[in-house]
């Protein structure tokens, strides 16, 4: 499956070094039955074991790589149920980390959500701390893993040598042959993720990862919550914002998902983010964007009909040259890398696309992969409630190749095989963000965002609704704006965490 992962710029720049080196929610126990009933799905009084709890912070613990967080970074576990509509039941443990704030003036805790579905906020909050030096001063930074995320009872639904087979799975099938393999790959893991998660794999909503932060706040010791969601995390904290309206602080959603969209209208949406992205960069080479964006189709046809070599001795398939032009448009830092590996692939060798392919599926030099995906994927099936048949995907293909040559193909037929045969039912179509009566929440939207598409903002303001959602626009290339070179984007967004002091909806930063 080639479903775009939906991180922040800073996971994309990590995994980048890493290559080179080497929507809608569901619900809290209940089924959904639309939209509007996510309000519905009641949460119990919790019993003190949970709101009372004492949280353990000491040592980090090292990653599998044998990292660990230096500094005065510290780790704890929050308990949780694993089904809200039953709190006496089972529990599961969420991982966490924090930094106390380093100056005077503390406001209380700033909770970070970086994106995925998926991303591991243990592993990426020490990595942010310099980009969030200023709010680091007055806030103690935490961030979490959430349910069913790596050590956060982390789904895993095959293994490394699983996973690297999948890869010569055609996920753009010509044939009956090829289309009937790539549907039962696509089956296959579904019932890996069965057999590995078991009744977890029911309980991994949005919904439940909102009401997991609202037990965080209170045992923080928090009376608001105080927020930064990127990509993802700004439908995590949309979701929040309107189960726990009162609670809401000061939130800032920058890299915004579109909260309107369904199964269909994402993937549309990231074939448009991508295809835009494609374009700037190849007007920044000098390139029509129109006949670079045909040559590089035809590049991927060839290479379907004929995997490219590479110096590791693995062949670059179709779906890894794809995975490897998509990783390096989250960042316009990273545009001289694509120039580099797609000279290489028109020239016979794929070693450079495998290897930024290979940074974007968390796999390290010695062939192991990470679980962000499978957390992802089982996230997101039963988040989404829409499951488009291979025949209704088929009449979309056209739509989809207009909308992009290049990534159209792909999640097109993404959208048949991303859930097909999952065995946990989807709850809903979209998310309801609706919070009438929260304070002010500030969505941020990049106008060259590749992964989420600028109009997403906007709406994500409209929906949180009037008085509430102010938008701010910045007119820059990447995933994310924060952090991403723009004075005016950091000075808005640490004034409004840091004075609680909103900018004026519909703000423009050109620079």
């Amino acid at each position: 499956m080639v479903r775009l992962v939906r991180w922040t710029a800073l996971a994309a720049a990590a995994l980048l070094v890493a290559g080179c080196s080497g929507g809608s929610s569901g619900g809290g126990g209940e089924e959904g039955k639309g939209r509007n009933d996510r309000s519905s799905v009641g949460t119990p009084g919790l019993p003190d074991s949970f709101t009372s709890q004492k949280l353990d912070w000491g040592g980090c613990k090292a990653a599998e790589d044998g990292s660990a967080p230096g500094g005065d970074w510290q780790c704890a576990t929050l308990k949780v149920p694993l089904d809200y509509a039953k709190p006496s039941g089972e529990t599961i443990d969420l991982a966490l980390i924090r930094s106390k704030a380093t100056g005077g003036s503390r406001i209380g805790s700033l909770l970070f959500n970086f994106g995925g579905p998926g991303g591991s906020g243990v592993s990426m909050m020490p990595s942010y701390a310099s980009i969030a030096g200023e709010l680091h001063k007055r806030y103690d930074l935490v961030s979490f893993d959430p349910r069913g995320v790596a050590a956060s009872e982390g789904v895993r639904c095959r293994s490394d040598k699983e996973i690297q087979a999948a890869e010569s799975v055609d996920v753009t099938p010509d044939t009956p042959a090829e289309e009937s393999a790539y549907l039962k790959d696509a089956a296959d893991f579904g019932k890996g993720c069965e057999r590995a998660a078991g009744k977890l794999l029911g309980h991994v909503s949005t919904v439940e990862a909102a009401r997991d932060m609202d037990l965080l706040r209170a045992v923080l010791g928090d009376r608001k919550m105080h927020y930064f969601g990127i990509s993802y995390g700004t439908e995590l904290g949309g979701v929040y914002a309107h189960l726990f309206p009162k609670n809401v602080g000061r939130l800032v959603l920058d890299a915004v998902v579109d909260p309107t969209a369904d199964t269909i209208g994402h993937a549309k949406n990231q074939a448009l983010g991508f295809q835009r992205a494609l374009n700037n960069y190849l007007e920044s080479t000098g390139q029509d964007p129109e006949q670079g964006s045909r040559k590089i189709a035809d590049l991927l046809k060839k290479i379907d009909a004929d995997p490219l070599p590479t110096t590791s001795g693995r062949e670059l398939s179709q779906t890894l040259a794809v995975t490897g032009i998509i990783l390096p448009l989250y960042s316009e830092q990273s545009w001289p890398t694509l120039t580099s590996a797609l000279r290489a692939a028109v020239n016979g060798d794929g070693s450079e696309l495998l290897q930024l392919a290979d940074g974007y599926n968390d796999r390290d030099a010695s062939g192991r992969y990470g679980t962000a995906t499978h957390s992802q994927r089982a996230i997101s099936c039963l988040d989404d409630k829409e499951r488009p048949t291979p025949e209704e995907t088929k009449k979309l293909l056209p739509q989809f190749e207009e909308i992009s040559p290049v990534f159209g193909p792909f999640l097109g037929w993404d959208t048949a095989g991303w859930c097909h045969q999952w065995p946990v039912a989807g709850q809903f179509e979209n998310p309801d963000v609706s919070a009438p009566g929260a304070d002010p929440v500030l969505v941020v939207g990049n106008t060259g965002d590749p992964a989420t598409p600028y109009e997403g903002a906007r709406k994500m303001a409209d929906e949180l609704g009037k008085g509430v959602g102010v938008h701010l626009t910045w007119k820059g290339q990447g995933h994310g704006a924060y952090g991403s070179g723009s004075t005016c984007v950091d000075s808005a967004v640490n004034r409004y965490l840091l004075e609680g002091t909103a900018p004026k909806d519909d703000t423009v930063c050109s620079s």
